[in-house]
């Protein structure tokens, strides 16, 4: 039997920010994750600075073997038409690929690690927790994404009354006549949101890779719009034609749409097992991040003492930090029979595109780092 104090379900960017902070602050951690790492993620794949920030990233230490391609400007559309472009003076976020990215945040997180196993079982014993009849810890942190396993145990009831977030993309490295072919600029993301306002695509080139994808509210008609956005990008010329491989799937929880438990007795929630995706943008590595910052402050604050009421104060920052649940975006704000033309008139507003849709929406750029 492995004992620890901490154990943590799942090694994504969320689980190993939280095993970071309690080695450093001389807790035993030990994370669990289904999968070996390196492993394939699917996501779009961007962070901005105030993340590099809140992880000490050094910038040129990671891009020692690494991919990070500074993003400079995103080009945006409603619909598929071609998007106009908004620039910036300064570097306002990096695409990185997910399968470096969380591997460098679990290797340097310092915990001890059981990768290529899955959390089968969970049981209350002696004041703490016997997961898998092999591991015995004092506290168990679920950081196992939309479908964790630690989140159902305390409650979270996938498909009931969760409205989630349904994306399909494709991440592949181009040869190089599909590079040469490729317009889609490295340093210039482009966006086509949906004409409904319900999702959007997105082409976003990391040096040699390429990866695009889309996302809506429900999976509705999923396939048939990534289709059509993939059909329309080949036929501008902005991709190549020939597509080596099979969109991948994957779902999520808007923060303002989360109904999730993210306490119970010795156990805590964090990043998409509890549902904390922004809620305009669906992005989620950032709010992952800071739900482990603010997860390990209370877990040391505990010091020792996991009972549920002194958990409690995860719960809390996480509502100060982020805000109340239930608010929704502009797309939920608007009756239906409006969205289409609210929309068009906005996003025809350069002002609009780049004061609300970028900075606020997607890059929380008035938003400074969470300090651990």
């Amino acid at each position: 039997m492995q004992s620890c104090e901490v154990l943590i379900v799942g090694g994504g960017p969320a689980g190993s920010t939280c095993a970071r902070m309690l080695t450093r602050a001389g807790l035993d951690v030990l994370v669990l994750d289904k999968s070996e790492f390196p492993r394939d993620k699917v996501c779009a794949g961007w962070i901005t600075p105030q993340v590099v920030e809140e992880l000490e990233i050094d910038l040129a230490d990671y891009a020692a073997g690494r991919t990070l391609q500074p993003i400079t400007a995103f080009s945006t559309g409603l619909g598929q038409v071609e998007p106009q472009p908004v620039r910036y003076p300064r570097t306002v976020s990096y695409a990185i690929r997910r399968c470096e990215f969380d591997h460098y945040l679990l290797q340097r997180s310092g915990a001890s690690l059981r990768l290529g196993e899955a959390w089968r079982s969970m049981r209350r014993e002696a004041g703490g927790w016997v997961v898998n009849d092999a591991i015995r810890a004092s506290l168990v942190v679920g950081a196992g994404g939309h479908f964790c396993p630690v989140a159902r145990f305390i409650g979270a009831q996938l498909g009931k009354d969760e409205a989630a977030i349904y994306a399909q993309e494709i991440e592949f490295e181009m040869s190089e006549a599909q590079a040469a072919q490729c317009q889609v600029a490295g340093e210039q993301p482009e966006l086509y949101f949906c004409d409904d306002l319900k999702g959007y695509g997105w082409c976003v080139r990391k040096h040699n890779f390429l990866n695009i994808g889309l996302g809506r509210d429900g999976n509705h008609r999923l396939n048939e719009q990534v289709q059509a956005l993939w059909n329309w990008l080949v036929q501008a010329g902005k991709i190549p034609a020939d597509l080596p491989g099979r969109f991948k799937g994957h779902a999520y929880i808007l923060y303002s749409q989360g109904v999730r438990p993210v306490v119970d007795e010795g156990v805590l929630v964090i990043g998409d097992a509890a549902g904390l995706a922004y809620t305009q943008s669906g992005e989620g590595i950032r709010p992952a991040i800071e739900s482990g910052i603010l997860a390990a402050q209370v877990i040391k604050a505990a010091a020792g003492d996991y009972r549920r009421e002194q958990l409690a104060g995860y719960d809390a920052r996480i509502k100060a930090r982020f805000g109340k649940r239930g608010t929704g975006g502009l797309g939920k704000a608007v009756p239906d029979r409006w969205r289409m033309a609210l929309a068009r008139s906005l996003m025809r507003q350069s002002w609009f595109t780049r004061r609300v849709v970028l900075d606020r929406w997607f890059l929380h750029a008035g938003e400074p780092a969470l300090r651990g």
